[in-house]
């Protein structure tokens, strides 16, 4: 039964699992220790554009035959105009998916030291950690090799025991539900919470997994007809990794302490679930949600440099590897220099959080040319919708400018 389930994964369960890594288990965690169920609504937001996005993005690639970012290159005729989105569109995935994979591959560190305890060298005045480059090394054997399906299943496994964990540890903590329903329905900005707000819709809604996503599908996927088992794959999968996501936040209420710094912090959410074995459970669960993570980060990053810049050759050609080589350096630098896990986790997502409306935009550019699409252009309803999300993504993403830039 297992395997057939197994067998039946499409690339809407790789895109959930690819949000609901570390990002998203420390994200859930902190707003629901610093601001309760205030921020539910965020993630309620949140899901729902990334059904709306992600469904987009999945259309694209079925009907197209293309990924999101070859699409692009080839719909753009002014050579001045091309070259400039080409640049912004890298530029943006590059620092993003590079954020993003530091925050990875600290996730799977978290994990590993809650376990393990601290691993780490000098060299000369630097200190660095030696969990940074053993997850890079996986990282980048599973990569290279590209044999990888079987531990990605396996860890998958592991995250969703994760998510279990924390599905059962929410109904556990007995919440007040009337609380949990306002905090879902009723917006609110309590002080200082409008990063963390950008952030929890920049670990759901996450821009390399539109470009991911059409990518994917056109592999799995053929023909017109087989839109509709797109879109259920999509629905289902966004909308269960979304409800672990508010169950994240829902446990994290109950932690009586808001200075959360490691993984022995964040399994106090788990503690009424598992006692002391939380931090086993947590770490196992948060090093598999790195790795699964570190992996898909470098590979989106490179089917969109391979589709902007017209490559070919696929996975083993030297371009690809470059990208993705590149992607996964950049992490383990970034993640081992000492900077608090944490800190880089919060970066990552309030940076895909900014990034968002670019992406948002050239999507809902695309799937309305009636050249790519035909009759599977968006209706008037999708587009209502997408402008609806790419309207709030703008508002949110300068509104965090401006709280990075001290305006605010």
């Amino acid at each position: 039964m297992i395997k057939k389930w197994f067998k039946k994964i499409g690339p809407g369960t790789l895109i959930a699992a690819a949000f609901i890594g570390p990002g998203t288990v420390t994200l859930c965690t902190l707003a629901g220790v610093n601001f309760g169920f205030n921020l539910l609504w965020a993630m309620l937001l949140s899901i729902i554009a990334t059904i709306i996005l992600q469904e987009m993005a999945a259309r694209l690639g079925i009907i197209s035959q293309k990924g999101l970012s070859e699409v692009i290159r080839q719909e753009i005729k002014t050579p001045y105009l091309k070259q400039f989105i080409t640049i912004l569109i890298l530029s943006a995935v590059v620092i993003g998916n590079a954020s993003y994979e530091a925050g990875n591959i600290s996730g799977g560190i978290l994990g590993l030291e809650s376990i393990f305890g601290n691993y780490n060298f000098s060299l000369g005045a630097n200190t660095f950690n030696l969990m940074s480059f053993l997850i890079g090394i996986i990282a980048f054997l599973l990569l290279f090799i590209g044999n990888y399906k079987f531990l990605e299943k396996a860890l998958i496994s592991l995250v969703l025991l994760m998510s279990v964990s924390f599905v059962a540890t929410a109904i556990i903590t007995k919440p007040n539900i009337l609380e949990v329903l306002k905090g879902l329905l009723i917006p609110k900005f309590p002080e200082k919470s409008i990063l963390t707000i950008i952030g929890l819709v920049g670990t759901t809604v996450v821009p390399y997994n539109l470009f991911l996503h059409a990518s994917l599908v056109k592999e799995r996927w053929h023909k017109k007809e087989d839109l509709k088992f797109a879109k259920k794959d999509t629905i289902i999968s966004i909308i269960l990794g979304g409800l672990v996501s508010m169950a994240i936040i829902i446990s994290a209420t109950a932690i009586q302490t808001s200075d959360v710094s490691n993984a022995a912090d964040l399994a106090k959410g788990l503690a009424p679930l598992y006692g002391e074995f939380a931090k086993y459970f947590m770490g196992l669960g948060l090093f598999a949600a790195g790795i699964t993570s570190a992996i898909t980060a470098p590979l989106a990053a490179a089917y969109v440099a391979e589709g902007c810049l017209g490559w070919s050759g696929g996975l083993k050609s030297k371009k690809f590897r470059f990208v993705w080589m590149t992607i996964l350096f950049l992490g383990v630098l970034f993640s081992s220099v000492g900077i608090k896990p944490i800190e880089i986790i919060q970066f990552a997502q309030v940076a895909n959080g900014l990034l968002l409306p670019i992406i948002a935009g050239v999507l809902l550019w695309i799937v309305n040319k009636k050249s790519i699409l035909g009759d599977f252009v968006n209706s008037k309803t999708q587009n209502i919708l997408g402008f609806i999300i790419l309207i709030i993504t703008i508002f949110l993403g300068v509104k965090g400018i401006l709280k990075v830039l001290n305006f605010l």
